[in-house]
């Protein structure tokens, strides 16, 4: 069948050849929407008002009018692709179309060439997890750094991969496209408070919520992925997820520190496994086999659900 086809190529080409260039880059263009409006409803911080509902109704309209461009887009795609191309060409299509909207290859390789970083000098590793992390890498010293690269590969292997594919299981080719809109536009305008001189409060607010509910059910999916690729279930993986102020993105965090057996805290805001020991180089590698092995079982779980949807279609 195309889909499951077009899903184990995408992989493929994700494995072999790693990201399109920018011009190419679907996210790229959804990032330049994205800044565009964000840059021209989101306040100046001194300008921001303590409530204002009328940024809110401009941030989801905003984001409205991009989910529906983007899903419009990967629908018109996948219908002529179906519809009028040969099978093996529609598979070719379908596959290149998907692979922009996960990144697997180039999270692994960012996250490891943090530790690779920091066996250099520890400015080293705090300027290569700049590429990954919103906070402040300035303060943070080495064990924290190595931290911050595994949370980070944890909370994003559900947000580059898990969550992209479960949709596009579930609607196909739309579902992932405005899966990773709304993931990019979280990451753009989610905050609470000023950043880059804007106050993002109220214009993100939607986006916020929209990539919570879109996120929920993938990010705990996530957690039974890294438990098959472990052979073990984290025990108290509810108890320590609820620690992270996201609703999601502690479940797959909480999922890494407890089967690697380590602490992984952000500082002043939350520790995970706080009894485990300090994190050390050996994990970063052992943190990717494990996503390595969790991204395998994805691929086959999302071709045995896709089977299952056409065989009751």
């Amino acid at each position: 069948m195309p889909a499951i086809a077009a899903l184990w190529l995408a992989l493929a080409i994700d494995h072999w050849l790693g990201e399109p260039a920018a011009r190419w880059h679907p996210m790229v263009w959804m990032g330049r929407y994205l800044g565009w409006t964000g840059s021209r409803f989101a306040p100046h911080a001194a300008d921001a008002k303590p409530r204002d509902l009328r940024l809110f109704v401009a941030g989801a309209l905003a984001w409205i009018v991009g989910a529906m461009l983007t899903g419009a887009l990967a629908l018109a795609l996948q219908r002529g692709a179906t519809q009028w191309l040969p099978g093996s060409v529609a598979t070719v299509v379908l596959a290149l179309a998907l692979k922009p909207l996960f990144a697997w290859r180039m999270l692994r390789g960012e996250v490891l060439a943090v530790e690779t970083a920091l066996a250099v000098s520890l400015d080293a590793g705090r300027a290569q997890l700049a590429r990954l992390v919103s906070r402040d890498v300035a303060v943070l010293g080495e064990r924290e750094v190595r931290e911050s690269a595994i949370e980070s590969l944890a909370e994003n292997l559900n947000d580059s991969l898990v969550a992209p594919l479960f949709w596009f299981v579930l609607l196909g080719l739309p579902g992932a496209a405005v899966y990773r809109f709304a993931n990019t536009a979280d990451a753009m305008w989610g905050y609470r408070g000023e950043r880059g001189g804007r106050d993002w409060t109220w214009v993100g607010k939607w986006a916020a919520r929209a990539d919570d509910v879109l996120s929920w059910l993938p990010a705990r999916l996530t957690v039974l992925l890294l438990a098959l690729a472990a052979w073990r279930w984290p025990a108290g993986i509810a108890r320590e997820a609820r620690r992270t102020p996201s609703p999601n993105s502690g479940w797959p965090m909480s999922a890494m520190a407890l089967l690697l057996g380590v602490r992984l805290a952000k500082p002043g805001v939350y520790a995970l496994n706080a009894k485990g020991r300090a994190a050390e180089a050996p994990d970063t590698q052992r943190a990717a086999q494990l996503c390595g092995r969790a991204a395998v079982a994805l691929a086959v779980c999302a071709s045995l659900a896709i089977f299952a949807i056409t065989r009751q279609a």
